[in-house]
């Protein structure tokens, strides 16, 4: 369990003590079994001279007590080793030995498995053609036994082959199928093994990953979209867990009609060797000693039209109708000239919104970040930005470092990503008169607010409203407001002090927010229907009470934290918590149009940062408990400078204003000190001590104060 969870010094510890017990009773095989363990664990950590001394220790084993499947099963684990060190040819060797054993005692699974290792050895040496063998003869192994987790590798590994063999067309058709089979496999996964479980959310990104990447290069963007949304659910659920498909992704990545024929194709290609492969794996099962004459000459039959039938493959490729389909797929799709219906729900969702918005997917990818951007009203656009991955996350990291400081110049690391994110778009932008900006954050952008880049003249926030949205929103965008009145129920925790450990061994300590009592008193007195609850008064029990009012108000700690979802958490104010675990298995509450977090942070204390999807739960899982939307800050301010903007946000609010432009114009007023943004008077924006009761003289104008908060949902 350890092990497949990746918990590999805890599967050591038991591992050692079951081989202790083994050794102890005289229990060969179970020995051989747990020296095999102990190796892939080993592997797994990258320890390969380790791994490599317990599994020759398990094949000793192994051919010593006549275990042939375990055999098989080490041979190919030692041929895994000397892969991941790039010793090919002796890989090669230990590949080809398992092969021969598991093809001999009908183990059709094994026999995939060695089949697709082998061809990734060819793929690294560059020998494609081999490799395209291989691949095939594992995926129709795979696709006869059912094994649909091995069918989405193998058919991901043709799409990677298929393109380093400058076939762009015919690899994007086998990515497609790839994800597709992912896609169908996504609401079983609870039902999966451990193992599976584990295979599942660590394979799949980089399937969607180069499908977009391939899209995108071949300018075929409307499909690039769709991928990038089903990319938002795979990440959710690589960290939650059993995350449902939205209507709008639950069809997968559709094909084109050239496509489905070129697959219809090939899949009588692969029936045909199927059925030889079923006939030779039987008659194999028979010990040679025990076959007849006519058994053992139909076996050598069927072994000779399996090779014609690999070679047909190749020929297949370069077949008449198989280039003719190809160049039919070049001439359409280049400009998105074949309408594909399914693919412009986000544009009509656009239209209906009857504003100025558009949505922006930015994409990174190793060597650059592709930004596609999504309008009412035309074609989506595509820009490539020349950026590595590791300078973007520097980039990243640099100006999140001057955003957690108030005294910091960020103005600097702000222009450069503005210039990679929103400079190669500007035109773009001004010709479809953009007020609106709907983000699809990717990777380590989830960590900065896109409010806070700067064109050199001004915040990002000064000229647009920024919402970002989840997999739950991406066609979902317009809730208008069910009450024309808001009812508040403001929950805050302003004294006492609790400790949390968190999976990492850390523990994390909070005290109470000075801030927090004015900050929910000012709440009240604005919005008149507001019930508040302090302290020991905030605890499990508030639950039940949320789906009674509009908006939820919590002015407490939460922490969203790279790592399990339980290791994610908000506060209360008796020292209880709720962990993301908890939200989705019990908050509900359809009745409520925005959750506010006002004091919650990500990547507490020296975590690093991970991918964002932490921030993604956090916001799914609000909305999936039945909130339009969640307001949530990406690091802790002070709190006198939340007091600040929330006041400014809930008069914005009370106002009229929808929650996208009420955070716009709270933020923007923080800027310029002036209320009369959000209704207000004008006048300068006093926040005034709890201890001294004197005002304290600090400007609000830097982004430390404003910018952490984003708008998670639909909020407009």
């Amino acid at each position: 369990m350890y092990d497949n969870l990746g918990q590999y010094e805890q599967a050591l510890g038991y591992y050692q003590d079951a081989l202790v017990i083994r050794q102890e009773i005289g229990d060969r095989a179970g020995e051989g079994v747990t020296l095999n363990n102990i190796g892939a664990v080993y592997d797994n950590l990258g320890q390969y001279e380790q791994a490599l001394g317990y599994f020759q220790d398990a094949l000793a084993i192994s051919q010593e007590i006549g275990d042939r499947a375990g055999e098989g099963v080490t041979l190919n684990n030692i041929g895994a080793v000397y892969h991941n060190l790039g010793q090919y040819e002796q890989a090669l060797g230990y590949y080809q030995d398992a092969l021969a054993i598991r093809q001999e005692i009908g183990d059709r699974q094994g026999v995939g498995q060695t089949l697709n290792n082998i061809g990734g050895v060819y793929d690294n040496l560059g020998q494609y053609e081999q490799a395209l063998g291989y691949y095939q003869d594992a995926l129709a192994i795979r696709q006869e036994i059912g094994d649909r987790k091995g069918r989405a590798i193998s058919l991901n590994n043709l799409g990677y082959v298929l393109e380093n063999l400058e076939e762009p067309e015919l690899a994007i058709v086998f990515l497609k199928q790839s994800v597709n089979q992912w896609e169908a496999m996504r609401g079983d996964i609870v039902g999966l093994s451990v193992e599976d479980q584990q295979a599942f959310t660590d394979s799949i990104a980089g399937s969607y990953r180069k499908l977009a990447d391939m899209l995108l290069q071949q300018d075929r963007i409307l499909e690039a979209q769709r991928v990038l949304d089903l990319l938002k659910v795979q990440e959710l659920d690589e960290y939650l867990r059993g995350v449902r498909s939205t209507e709008s992704t639950e069809a997968g990545v559709p094909l084109r009609p050239t496509e489905q024929d070129l697959i219809e194709l090939y899949q009588a290609s692969q029936a045909r060797l199927i059925e030889l492969g079923q006939e030779r794996a039987e008659l194999a099962q028979i010990p040679p000693s025990e076959r007849t004459p006519e058994q053992q000459q139909r076996l050598i039959e069927l072994r000779q039209l399996e090779s014609a039938v690999r070679q047909e493959f190749a020929r297949f490729l370069e077949s008449e109708v198989v280039r003719a389909l190809v160049s039919n797929l070049q001439r359409t799709t280049g400009g998105e000239a074949l309408a594909l219906s399914q693919l412009t729900d986000l544009r009509d969702n656009l239209r209906n919104l009857e504003q100025n918005a558009v949505v922006l997917y930015p994409l990174v990818l190793e060597d650059r970040l592709e930004l596609v951007l999504v309008t009412a009203n035309q074609e989506p656009i595509r820009r490539t930005v020349s950026v590595s991955r590791t300078d973007l996350n520097q980039a990243i990291a640099d100006l999140r470092s001057a955003l957690e400081t108030p005294f910091s110049e960020a103005i600097t690391p702000a222009q450069q990503l503005y210039d990679w994110l929103i400079r190669p778009l500007e035109n773009d932008l001004a010709q479809a008169e953009a007020t609106t900006l709907i983000y699809a954050p990717d990777g380590q952008l989830r960590y900065i607010p896109l409010a806070a880049l700067h064109d050199g003249n001004q915040w990002l926030v000064e000229r647009f409203q920024v919402n970002n949205i989840t997999a739950a929103s991406v066609s979902d965008l317009d809730n208008p407001p069910t009450a024309d009145t808001p009812s508040v129920l403001a929950a805050a925790f302003t004294e006492g002090a609790y400790e949390v450990e968190i999976s990492d061994a850390r523990t994390l300590s909070f005290t109470g927010l000075d801030f927090a009592g004015p900050e929910v008193d000012t709440l009240a007195q604005l919005i008149p229907q507001t019930v508040k609850r302090l302290n020991q008064a905030f605890n499990l029990s508030i639950l039940y009470d949320m789906d009674d009012y509009s908006i939820i108000h919590l002015a407490t700690h939460a922490a969203f934290n790279p790592g399990p979802p339980e290791d994610s958490f908000i506060l209360f104010g008796d020292g209880s918590r709720a962990t993301l675990t908890d939200v989705k298995q019990q908050w509900s509450f359809p009745n409520v149009e925005l959750i506010v977090l006002s004091a919650c942070e990500t990547a507490v204390g020296d975590a690093p940062l991970g991918n964002g999807e932490e921030i993604l739960g956090f916001g799914y899982l609000m909305q999936q408990a039945g909130a339009d939307a969640a307001i949530a800050s990406l690091w802790q301010v002070s709190d006198g400078g939340t007091q600040a903007l929330m006041d400014a946000f809930y008069l914005a609010l009370q106002n009229g204003y929808s929650k996208a432009e009420a955070l716009q114009r709270a933020q923007q007023a923080l800027i310029a000190d002036d209320l009369s943004l959000v209704g207000g008077e004008r006048g300068t924006i006093e926040v005034v001590s709890t201890v001294t009761g004197q005002p304290i003289g600090d400007s609000l104008a830097h982004p430390y104060y404003w910018a952490p908060f984003i708008l998670i949902g639909n909020g407009l």
